[in-house]
């Protein structure tokens, strides 16, 4: 029987998914690795999706596309970009990986941009030819698909959604060394702070925030009605409301799917941000659906295994 691999490669681990040709996830587990620099690295990662393999009676053999979603810029040719927060030599790990899995096709992917290919396949976003998914978590990531076709860019930078200004006379500076990104108000980080500044500007005492990205007690404050937490959510739907717009103007899409940790607490924010968009927006879009997405924390690993199969010709057609 034919089986698909999607790989979540991370710092210390990668999650292996198994898939069939159609799409159903047949089993998930974390291999633990060392960095991925090492034919000990390689051995780790190929005997780790072997063992996954051997608990379906599957063998290295029946492997026929295999899809690694990475945390750094892939060109629409494949290419992988600079990777500053993780030690990987993509041609090693896939020189083992062809080696030990020979029928295999391997793609990688933006984390980001596999999340979209997922919600595609498998999720929130099925039986749409556009969309663009907004991941906020720690950043604000996203992956755009345009007539049912990934948009990675000529050099990786499709879907880097946090990085549009939208503040420019902003005075801190961006973790990309630009001022006033959208990351910077919209991410988890910017939530957080935003919330922490209001407070600081009004003299009133925040609740306790366990750690920079700790959104999950500033949308609780809101619950509570902490006026603080009200505008700092206001602006970060104000903020997203810009750049959706925005991308709007570029391609139109039908769709935008919010997904990342703060997408835990859409339905708290989404009728603001919605109200906020359609003000925004060019008449002819403000009407586009804004849903949340659907495959939460397993969307990457569904979007880099459809890439691979994509790339061999083999993709099953989405299901409307």
């Amino acid at each position: 029987m034919d089986m698909v691999l999607g790989i979540d490669v991370g710092g210390t681990s990668i999650k292996v998914g198994l898939f069939t040709p159609e799409g159903e996830l047949l089993e998930e587990r974390k291999v633990p690795t060392p960095a991925l620099v090492s034919d000990e690295a390689y051995e780790a990662v190929t005997s780790g999706i072997s063992r996954v393999l051997a608990a379906h009676d599957s063998a290295p053999a029946d492997v026929i596309a295999c899809g690694l979603d990475i945390p750094g810029p892939v060109a629409d040719d494949g290419t992988v970009g600079f990777l500053p927060n993780i030690e990987l030599d993509p041609e090693g790990l896939v020189g083992a990986i062809s080696a030990v899995f020979p029928r295999a096709t391997i793609a990688f992917v933006n984390d980001a941009n596999a999340a979209a290919l997922g919600e595609m396949w498998a999720g929130a976003a099925r039986g749409a030819s556009s969309f663009v998914l907004l991941a906020i978590g720690t950043g604000v990531g996203g992956g755009v698909v345009a007539n049912g076709r990934l948009v990675a860019g000529a050099f990786g930078a499709g879907g880097e959604i946090g990085h549009i200004t939208v503040k420019p006379d902003e005075p801190l500076a961006c973790g990309c060394g630009r001022h006033g990104c959208l990351e910077q108000y919209a991410s988890a980080k910017g939530v957080v702070r935003l919330y922490l500044e209001e407070c600081e500007r009004r003299g009133v005492e925040p609740v306790k925030v366990e750690h920079p990205t700790d959104t999950l007690s500033v949308f609780r404050a809101l619950a509570s009605g902490d006026e603080c937490a009200r505008i700092a959510v206001d602006q970060m739907c104000e903020y997203l409301a810009q750049a959706m717009s925005q991308i709007s103007c570029v391609m139109d899409p039908a769709m935008y799917l919010v997904g990342g940790g703060v997408a835990g607490s859409f339905a708290t924010f989404a009728p603001e941000l919605r109200r906020r968009f359609a003000a925004h927006a060019l008449s002819t879009c403000a009407n586009v659906r804004i849903e949340a997405a659907g495959l939460g924390n397993q969307a990457a690993m569904y979007g880099c295994a459809y890439e691979a199969l994509r790339l061999r010709g083999e993709a099953a057609p989405q299901n409307a």
